[in-house]
């Protein structure tokens, strides 16, 4: 039989797990930081552990300890005969991950703190792996870090990184040579030179769970298909498939060979082999809704179709009035003879453990159960030796929740004003409509400086948890894709169905505001297709959306139409006005313009030719006349030289005709 390595990852707060083995006991952590471990025979309470830090840092992950390494753990010392059965019989050492980095060992057998491992996570841890040969376990973190821990002397042998962001959930392959490591990719790892062997991609969100199925037989033989047989399975925050992966030599192992289709998120995991390659692989899956599902099936290669469940348990409770109600199946695994599963169900404060022999021929099995009647108030009992600490003026509380918050506890005068100043200050408080309208006006103050998109993410969830339209309408106004986008991000998923139904009502009362919340649905599908994907009900709760946006569709080719034709019409009519406004004008050529017949193209070239010679004779004309001018001045000169001489001779009378001449 192979089952989980015996961790879990808290889920809001709260995280059970069977123990390795026989599963005798049950560990699990509530809300009030008590980590409690329970009977699986009996169902009673043997241990309940209080940390120091349980209110300030939180329990994150709880990892049983391989019993084998436990008699190892053991210091080396003179120990009495009583220790040394002690000694071995401890296979009940606790590995409890805080949400501050460190990692608490608190040993059962003793009722005590073993020892405490810090200085190696500034971060919550989420999960921690034992190893099954050597005194080393192996934890990761919000931080992006894997560490290697040596237990026998509490500090860190090696730290690597090993995501871009925090590293989800680690897994030991069953030789201890190899490593899983999970963040939004999944990375195998050579624990000997700590370098990356291969990478795995294919689930959207954050990976909550991985488990190895099968080994490589001992001899290393290889089958001629080229499988190695080793096989792991996958499982992801919000997504209803578990994805199985084959671990191949020539690489060809980059996507899942099938996957098991669950009803919600995987929160539990447990398997059985046979160790034969021919035998089906039993898988125990339960799910945040409650369920357990059962698989069978065998590995030997890729499966296209996705598998069902061959039976799915769940438990439910009679009522008043005969109302059955369904109790939550908290966690589940096999027993050592592989055909019956041990369940647990009902609350952490107290679970109810039960050992079921299941007919896989049946589809679906519901147990009713009367959980009133079984659950015993005997756990009292068990915790008397608890002691209330008192609390005086100066000490300090700390308060669940953020590590490292605290509030001081003052005398009772001082709590007495305190609730009388929050008494006045509520009476003066404003309005939640009258806070927005002051956020509005100081946005448009601000010149373009608007409030954090993470506030107006508060509001929203505020406005659909409390079914208020008045802050649905004040966030749904914003046009700014820059705040928008945000808006959507730090939405979570359990607002987005609700948002999308707001919205459809709003485009059917209003259909004048669709420019404004196409908006907002196509961030809403553009960050969380996803998640919109693996809703089984999908189709019932945005039906109405989806046919809104249908019948637009539809008449979008008849309204482009429409608007063309339109936009002739207001052409022709515009041509039309304008050619009235110009018929007033005065309309008299200042120029006409003849155009000639060119039918005999002769006569225009010789029309050219007679202006040629037109220009031509122009020209002599006018050099015949300066010549003619030149001659006439020569004429004249010689003439009046003439006369100067005949002057000379004839005296003053020639003078006076001279002066004629000239005149």
């Amino acid at each position: 039989m192979a089952a989980a390595d015996g961790e879990v990852e808290s889920v809001g707060g709260w995280c059970c797990v069977f123990s390795p083995g026989s599963a005798q006991c049950l560990a699990s952590v509530a809300g009030d930081g008590r980590i409690r471990v329970w009977d699986t025979q009996g169902g009673g309470l043997k241990h309940e552990y209080v940390p120091s830090s349980h209110l300030s840092a939180t329990c994150s992950c709880l990892s049983w300890a391989v019993p084998r390494r436990l008699r190892q753990e053991v210091p080396q010392k003179k120990k009495r005969r009583s220790e040394k059965v002690e000694a071995n019989n401890e296979v009940d050492l606790l590995a409890i991950g805080t949400a501050v980095g460190s990692i608490l060992l608190y040993s059962l057998v003793r009722g005590e703190l073993q020892r405490k491992l810090s200085d190696g996570h500034n971060s919550k841890v989420n999960c921690i792996r034992w190893h099954q040969e050597n005194d080393c376990l192996y934890s990761c973190s919000d931080d992006k870090h894997i560490v290697e821990w040596s237990v026998p002397t509490g500090k860190v042998k090696c730290k690597w990184k090993a995501e871009k962001g925090s590293v989800t959930h680690l897994c030991l392959s069953p030789d201890g040579k190899m490593l899983l490591s999970a963040g939004c990719g999944i990375t195998l790892w050579n624990l000997e030179t700590k370098e990356v062997y291969r990478k795995f991609t294919g689930h959207a969100t954050a990976i909550s769970s991985l488990t190895f199925a099968t080994i490589q037989p001992s001899n290393d033989s290889q089958p001629s298909d080229g499988i190695t047989g080793l096989y792991f399975l996958s499982g992801a925050v919000h997504d209803r498939l578990l994805n199985v992966w084959q671990v191949r030599q020539d690489g060809k192992d980059k996507n899942a060979v099938l996957s098991f289709i669950l009803t919600d998120e995987p929160v539990y995991v447990d398997l059985a082999t046979s160790g034969d390659r021919e035998d089906p692989v039993k898988l125990a899956v339960v799910c945040r809704d409650g369920q357990m599902h059962l698989f069978e099936h065998i590995l030997n290669g890729h499966c296209k179709k996705p598998l069902l469940p061959t039976c799915t348990l769940q438990i439910a409770t009679s009522g008043k009035g005969n109302e059955v109600k369904p109790v939550p199946i908290l966690a589940a695994t096999f027993c050592s003879d592989s055909q019956s599963v041990l369940i647990a169900y009902n609350n952490l404060l107290h679970p109810i453990i039960e050992r079921l022999t299941l007919n896989t021929k049946e589809s679906h099995i519901c147990l009713v159960r009367d959980t009133q009647m079984t659950v015993s108030l005997s756990v009292e009992d068990a915790v008397s030796k608890i002691k209330t600490p008192i609390v005086t003026a100066k000490s300090k509380v700390l308060v669940p929740g953020i590590p490292g918050h605290d509030a001081s506890i003052k005398s009772t005068l001082m709590e007495s004003r305190k609730t009388e100043a929050k008494r006045k200050n509520m009476e003066n408080e404003c309005s939640i409509e009258e806070r927005l309208s002051v956020m509005d006006i100081q946005a448009k103050k601000s010149k373009g400086h608007f409030p954090q998109s993470d506030n107006y993410a508060v509001l929203l969830v505020q406005g659909l948890e409390s079914n208020d339209s008045s802050i649905i309408n004040r966030v749904l106004q914003i046009n700014k894709d820059s705040l928008i986008k945000p808006t959507i991000a730090r939405l979570p998923v359990t607002a987005i169905v609700p948002l999308l139904q707001e919205i459809t009502k709003r485009l059917q009362a209003h259909p004048h505001s669709a420019v404004l919340m196409v908006q907002w649905l196509k961030a809403v599908f553009i960050q969380h297709a996803s998640f919109l994907s693996s809703l089984p009900d999908l189709v019932p709760q945005l039906g109405a959306l989806y046919q809104l946006m249908e019948n637009r569709v539809k008449n979008l080719p008849k309204l482009s139409r429409l608007h063309g034709k339109l936009f002739l019409l207001s052409a022709q009519i515009a041509a039309a006005q304008r050619m009235q406004d110009v018929s007033s004008v005065n309309q008299t050529a200042k120029v006409v313009y003849a155009e000639e017949s060119s039918e005999d193209e002769n006569s225009e070239e010789n029309s050219e030719v007679e202006l040629m010679e037109d220009q031509e004779s122009d020209v002599n004309w006018d050099e015949e006349e300066e010549e003619e001018d030149e001659e006439e001045e020569s004429a004249a000169n010689s003439k009046m030289q003439i006369d100067k001489e005949v002057s000379e001779d004839s005296g003053e009378d020639l003078h006076t005709d001279n002066e004629s001449e000239e005149e």
